[in-house]
């Protein structure tokens, strides 16, 4: 035992063990579905306050130049992550693309028919006088027919609605049409009034459009599983990025404009306070109800001819 030096300690019990390596870091592209605005905050917030980078991702957020693409882009695997509206990821579904819906960061509808001149009592007739346009299959497949009844549209003298090609301000500034089936009610008639266009608005469940999603995250449905821990950790951070908002209004607004100046106009700042009452502060929750309950309207409504299950439009990433 006397012959037992301490040199001959195990040298484990005298090195510390090596440091654990970090996870590889995830790069994740997200496609906005239009220019950067404020319900777009939480995945900014996210960025900048390097929520995204404790969950281990880095996180690439880009503008398309058509909002056509990023479901195209999506489908294709050229992006990640894409944003649309509800209505729109159940009728791109129904069309075969390999889209589902992992997050909502705005809980109800951001869009409306935008009607030029004052607010009126207005009728069916009325309304269906009006010359429309549109600018997604939002505005084109559920709120025209709601307003165009088929007695209308079968009359010699009718104009169909038209294409507006995401320029709604130009086709009403040169008078092509009366109203937008399908216009972001907190940006367009305040970008109207400045071009001296009197509007108002008639909201989605005035027409019996059930209650949907106005923005969601899309994930390619082929890869979900495979990604499944990703997107879980991707939400998370959206989590804490709105909680953080909802608790610093004032701070998140001064982030939002810091890191993007180009959102900072009056336009945006009147609509910040209503936004905030419209974000999800539990974005992976999913409500089965509301997807399943716009499926039958558009089955009812002849949109489509069969349901898809919930299951192959929305998850919970965090139920993977």
């Amino acid at each position: 035992m006397e012959s037992v030096s301490e040199d001959e300690a195990p040298t484990m019990g005298l090195t510390p063990a090596p440091p654990l390596e970090p996870p590889p870091v995830k790069r994740v592209t997200l496609m906005l579905d239009w220019y950067l605005s404020p319900q777009h905050a939480a995945l900014v917030v996210a960025q900048e306050r390097g929520l995204y980078a404790a969950q281990g991702l880095e996180v690439e957020i880009q503008s398309p130049a058509d909002p056509s693409i990023a479901i195209k882009l999506l489908t294709a695997g050229e992006v990640d992550l894409a944003l649309t509206r509800q209505p729109l990821l159940h009728l791109h579904a129904h069309n075969g693309a390999p889209i589902t819906r992992i997050a909502t960061l705005i809980e109800t509808s951001l869009t409306a028919v935008i009607v030029m001149g004052a607010e009126q009592p207005e009728t069916e007739n009325t309304l269906a006088g009006l010359h429309y346009g549109y600018t997604t299959g939002e505005g084109r497949d559920l709120s025209i027919p709601r307003l165009l009844p088929r007695s209308v549209q079968q009359t010699d003298d009718f104009t169909p609605p038209i294409n507006l090609h995401f320029d709604p301000i130009r086709a009403m500034r040169e008078g092509q049409i009366d109203a937008v089936a399908d216009g972001f009610y907190h940006y367009l008639p305040q970008q109207l009034a400045t071009e001296g266009i009197n509007t108002h608005i008639i909201r989605f469940d005035e027409l019996d459009i059930p209650r949907n999603d106005g923005l969601v995250v899309l994930a390619n449905s082929d890869t979900l599983a495979r990604r499944a821990d990703t997107w879980s950790r991707f939400v998370l951070a959206l989590e804490q990025a709105s909680h953080w908002i909802i608790d610093n209004p004032d701070a998140a607004w001064e982030l939002l404009i810091s890191a993007h100046p180009v959102v900072d106009n009056d336009i945006n700042a009147a609509a910040w306070e209503d936004i905030l009452r419209r974000m999800a502060l539990n974005p992976a929750a999913l409500d089965s109800r509301r997807y399943a309950a716009f499926e039958t309207y558009l089955e009812q409504t002849g949109v489509t001819s069969a349901q898809l299950p919930v299951s192959r439009l929305a998850v919970d990433p965090h139920a993977l």
